[in-house]
């Protein structure tokens, strides 16, 4: 059983994953987002296939009372456009403990400016380091150039 930190984790979680989400614009062209657990409800019961998700489900899992059973968090991690495993427990210690080789290859030495990144990025918390290496991969993939 998810103990109170792994609940609310898994809430901070997924209030981040649910800011990834692109609703369409409403009537006048405003951007929309989940907005509460009705919201949250109403979509998730779109997407799930088993039975309908309760408003007071929703609201429990953004509250970190509680964490859903794997399917549906499947469907969450899917939706949200995140990894599952992310979703659920956070980044895997395996990812954190790998050094990925950067697609274009930095030949110079580092500035202070490049220095005092890199110990900023080191500062944050673990889930929003795992933000700044997706931004960055999705960054390298938008930059990379067939060879």
């Amino acid at each position: 059983m998810p103990t109170v930190k792994e609940k609310t984790a898994f809430a901070n979680r997924l209030h981040l994953a649910l800011k990834r989400i692109k609703l369409p614009s409403g009537k006048n062209g405003e951007k929309r987002t989940i907005d509460g657990p009705t919201s949250l409800a109403m979509h998730m019961t779109l997407r799930y296939p088993g039975s309908p998700i309760t408003p007071q489900a929703a609201d429990k899992w953004l509250k970190g009372r509680a964490i859903p059973k794997k399917d549906k968090l499947e469907t969450l991690a899917k939706w949200c456009g995140v990894d599952l495993h992310w979703l659920e427990y956070g980044p895997s210690p395996t990812t954190q403990l790998e050094v990925k080789q950067p697609a274009v290859k930095y030949h110079g030495k580092p500035t202070q400016a490049n220095l005092a990144l890199a110990a900023q990025i080191h500062e944050l918390l673990p889930h929003q380091r795992y933000l700044i290496e997706e931004l960055v991969t999705q960054l390298e993939l938008t930059q990379q150039i067939p060879e």
